[in-house]
């Protein structure tokens, strides 16, 4: 089973820069992360080779998660050439982030 890119602060700043990326801000003590994990594996392998879909620990990266105004976990958010475009707070159906990925995938800039 394909699993999701685990990154850190430096790696992150990277893999946002270019493209379309969804990042999930979590934590392993997380109810609610580890249920909406099977659901980014799904959008991981759903979508390779068209966006990258990565995974942070708040605990292990509490800087990245400052910066981006993360206060409750699971926070999902899709960048798109390093540009915040829509941001989910709490558990999410995998219907709801593939519809939001394909908006962001076919728009040609601002926020949704």
């Amino acid at each position: 089973m394909e699993q999701a890119i685990a990154v850190d602060g430096v790696r992150f700043e990277q893999l946002i820069a270019e493209g379309v990326t969804l990042v999930d801000f979590n934590a392993p003590w997380c109810a609610p992360c580890r249920i909406q994990s099977p659901i980014i594996s799904k959008l991981s392998r759903k979508y390779k080779g068209r966006a990258a879909v990565v995974e942070v620990n708040v605990d292990e990266n509490q800087r990245q998660a400052l910066k981006l105004g993360i206060t409750s976990i699971p926070t999902m958010i899709i960048f798109k050439n390093g540009r915040e475009m829509k941001r989910f707070v709490g558990l999410q159906s995998a219907e709801d982030l593939i519809t939001a990925m394909e908006q962001v995938l076919q728009s040609q800039g601002g926020r949704l």
